[in-house]
């Protein structure tokens, strides 16, 4: 047993399993923000009726995600009315954008059809670290 308590090589593993659940926890919020900040450039507001049929799920789920939001500084929003990004929000949407895009375009690079990869960087995006999205950069500057 170690000073922390856990067994010997124990350690590096409940810090792989720590970064996914911080992943987890950050990957709504990402999705929200990313989706809130494409309305608002494709329509001029961001409602919550479209973030629910963009996202599939029901209006009372697109409201508890948006009080989240709200909450954690992202949004503004008032009910009944359009749905807005603060300037932390906006930031954590062209970070996530940026993100995703660098995904995409590894996993083109490396053959991956452009719809698949698409779909996939939707997971990967969220639990992919710093040293492999610069990885990722060196490899699509070659």
């Amino acid at each position: 047993m170690t000073v922390d308590g856990n067994e010997p090589g124990t350690a590096p593993i409940a810090a792989r399993f720590e970064r996914v659940r911080k992943a987890n926890q950050s990957e709504l919020s990402e999705d929200y923000v990313e989706m809130i900040d494409d309305l608002i450039g494709e329509f001029g507001e961001a409602r919550a009726t479209d973030l629910a049929e963009r996202f599939g799920v029901s209006p009372g789920t697109v409201a508890r995600a948006v009080q989240r939001l709200a909450r954690d500084g992202l949004v503004e929003s008032k009910p009944y009315r359009a749905i807005f990004l603060t300037a932390e929000g906006k930031e954590l949407a062209e970070r996530a954008r940026a993100r995703h895009r660098l995904v995409v375009d590894f996993l083109v690079a490396v053959g991956v059809a452009p719809h698949a990869a698409e779909m996939d960087a939707e997971g990967i995006e969220h639990h992919v670290g710093k040293d492999t999205l610069d990885a990722f950069r060196r490899f699509l500057s070659r």
